[in-house]
């Protein structure tokens, strides 16, 4: 098998125990809010003109608005990391978004094994679920722990917070961990992306509504 797909993105060992979360690789992470409050937004019913049947979006407010502009920022102040950006979606409780780590001065990928193509497993060996990974903020023993998944979403979640705290939110928290998904091929790309743009329109079955 080969160790890209789309001639781009370097597929990852199914040993995450020894992957390095700096590495060249596409990534699917989603960010909850503490206690998973709705901080930002409110899902709301439009008129469908394909359809007779009423679609849900997301409807931003403030600080909602200001979470999807510090993503999109993400790549804009890191261009040494070579970042780029998929689909992502700012919901009620949650974020979710891909997010790319394109070839770098600081990636490491040489401690990497060779994917078996049998999916993705934990570190147990425990088949996981494919949208939603746990991360305990993974500490990247590889390279620089400021050139890394953990530190890209660390400076992502301060920046909102401070923003938050700024317009007058000063009970704003996110949760403290956040679930990655190293993205394996690129059918699971589309997938991920797909995922992502209809989660407002499946926000009633979302594992995250509350």
């Amino acid at each position: 098998m080969s160790d890209k797909f789309q001639n781009k993105y370097r597929i990852p060992s199914a040993r995450l125990q020894n992957w390095d979360y700096g590495s060249h690789a596409a990534y699917f992470v989603t960010i909850c809010t503490k206690h998973r409050e709705h901080y930002f937004g409110e899902i709301v019913e439009t008129e469908c003109i394909s359809s007779l049947q009423p679609e849900q979006e997301m409807k931003l407010n403030e600080i909602g608005i200001i979470a999807e502009q510090e993503w999109i920022k993400t790549p804009i102040i890191r261009p040494d990391m070579n970042l780029e950006l998929g689909n992502f979606v700012v919901m009620p409780n949650h974020f979710h978004a891909i997010l790319i780590i394109g070839e770098n001065e600081y990636n490491t990928n040489g401690v990497n094994g060779d994917d078996d193509g049998a999916g993705d497993l934990d570190v147990n060996g425990n088949r996981r679920d494919v949208m939603h990974h746990v991360s305990t903020d993974t500490v990247n023993k590889f390279g620089p722990q400021s050139k890394n998944l953990a530190s890209i979403i660390r400076g992502f979640k301060s920046s909102v917070t401070t923003h938050a705290k700024k317009i007058g939110i000063a009970h704003f928290e996110w949760q403290s961990r956040f679930h990655d998904h190293i993205i394996r091929n690129a059918e699971r790309f589309e997938i991920i992306q797909n995922y992502i743009t209809n989660n407002p329109k499946n926000w009633n079955n979302d594992k995250f509504y509350s």
